[in-house]
C-alpha cells in the first residue's frame, strides 16, 4: 500500500486479545487543545508490556502499548506554541485524567500518539531516538536513587540485572558508592555490570538454595544500601537478612500478588528502612539532562534495534531471556 496516498490512517502494533499483537491500520489521531501529536521515532519493549499483552485488569482490548517512546512533534492543538513543531522529544506519560501513555492511552507501538504539551521534554536535533527511548526507565532509576537517600557510601547491593538494575548501578557509582555488587541471572548482563563498575557479581542460578550465603561469600559483609529491582520475593527476603543496621532497602520491582513474610521485630530492632519507589514523577528533567550529557553509557544497554514491523521478533527476544538481550528497541524512523 502506498503510504503517500494515506492521509487519515497510521500503522500500529495493536494488542487485540490475550497474547495477540497485530500489525494494522488505525485512524490518524488529531490533537485537541493543549495536546500534541508525536510521530514515534522509537519505542522500547518493556517487561511490563509483556504483562499487558498477556492480559491484565488494568487495560482491555484493543490497546496500543509502548510507554518508552521518543519522537518528533508532528502536529499541535490549540494553545500550544508553534515553535514546538518538528522538535525531538520524550514525555512524562501520566495525563490529566490519570491514565498513562502506553497503557490506558495509545503508546509508542503506534506510528503516532497523542500526549499533552506540558509533559514534553525537548531533545537536541541529533539525539538518537533509540537512546531517547531509555529516558523513561532512566527517570524511574533517578527517582529511585533520590528516594534511597544514600547516607553511607561504603557499599550497595543491587538485585536485578535488567535495565533498571543496571541503571541503578550506574547511578550508585555516579553518587560515589565505593563498592556495588549486582545479583542477576544472565551472564552477559552480569559481564556488562562489571564493565559498568560493579565490584562483584553473583549469578543466582549458581547460588543454589542459599542466596544469602552466596552473596556473603562474594563480599563478606552486610550492605548499608540495597536496591531490589528484580521483582523477586526471594530477593526481598535475602535483602532483609543482609542489610546493615540502619540500612536502606529500595523496592523497585513489580511483585504482582506476592505478600511479604518477615519478622517485624527484625525491622524494628535493626532500624531498617524499607522504601518504595514507583514510576518516574519529578525525575524527568534530570533524566533528560543525564541522557543528553552522554555521561552514562546508554548505548551499551540498547542491544537490539529492529524496524517496527519486526515487532514479533522483538517480543520473542525479550521473552527469550538470552544472555545478549538487554533492551530491545522498535524503530519507526
Amino acid at each position: 500500500m502506498n503510504r503517500e496516498s494515506i492521509v487519515n490512517t497510521m500503522r500500529a502494533i495493536v494488542n487485540t486479545g490475550p497474547g495477540e499483537l497485530r500489525w494494522t491500520e488505525r485512524p490518524l489521531p488529531q490533537p485537541g487543545p493543549g495536546q500534541v501529536r508525536i510521530r514515534t521515532g522509537a519505542c522500547g519493549i518493556c517487561a511490563t508490556d509483556l504483562h499487558m499483552i498477556a492480559g491484565w485488569q488494568r487495560t482491555g482490548f484493543p490497546a496500543i502499548p509502548g510507554h518508552e517512546w521518543s519522537g518528533i512533534i508532528d502536529a499541535i492543538g490549540d494553545n500550544v506554541p508553534s515553535e514546538l513543531l518538528g522538535r525531538r522529544c520524550v514525555g512524562q506519560n501520566v495525563l490529566k485524567d490519570g491514565g498513562e501513555i502506553g497503557f490506558e492511552h495509545p503508546g509508542g507501538y503506534g506510528e503516532y500518539l497523542i500526549t499533552e504539551a506540558p509533559n514534553l521534554y525537548l531533545l537536541p536535533d541529533d539525539f538518537p531516538f533509540s537512546l531517547a527511548a531509555l529516558i523513561e526507565p532512566l527517570a524511574v532509576a533517578v527517582r529511585g536513587i533520590r528516594r534511597l537517600r544514600i547516607a553511607d557510601l561504603r557499599g550497595a547491593l543491587v538485585f536485578g540485572d535488567g535495565v533498571i538494575g543496571l541503571l541503578m548501578l550506574l547511578l550508585l557509582r555516579r553518587a560515589g558508592v565505593e563498592k556495588v555488587v549486582v545479583i542477576g541471572g544472565r551472564a552477559g548482563r552480569l559481564a556488562l555490570a562489571r564493565e559498568f563498575g560493579a565490584a562483584a557479581t553473583v549469578n543466582y542460578h549458581r547460588a543454589g538454595d542459599d542466596l544469602v550465603a552466596a552473596i556473603m561469600e562474594t563480599e563478606g559483609r552486610s550492605f548499608p544500601n540495597i536496591v531490589e529491582a528484580s521483582g523477586s520475593s526471594r530477593a526481598i527476603q535475602a535483602a532483609l537478612e543482609i542489610i546493615a543496621p540502619e540500612g536502606h532497602i529500595l523496592i523497585l520491582g513489580d511483585y504482582e500478588e506476592t505478600h511479604a513474610n518477615f519478622l517485624w521485630n527484625h525491622l524494628l530492632h535493626r532500624e531498617i528502612e524499607l522504601i518504595g519507589s514507583n514510576a518516574s514523577a519529578g525525575a524527568w528533567s534530570e533524566a533528560v539532562s543525564l541522557a543528553v550529557s552522554g555521561e552514562l553509557p546508554l548505548q551499551r544497554l540498547v542491544t537490539q534495534r529492529l524496524p517496527a514491523e519486526h515487532f514479533a521478533e522483538g517480543i520473542e527476544l525479550v521473552r527469550s531471556r538470552k544472555d545478549n538481550v538487554v533492551k530491545v528497541v522498535l524503530e519507526w524512523l
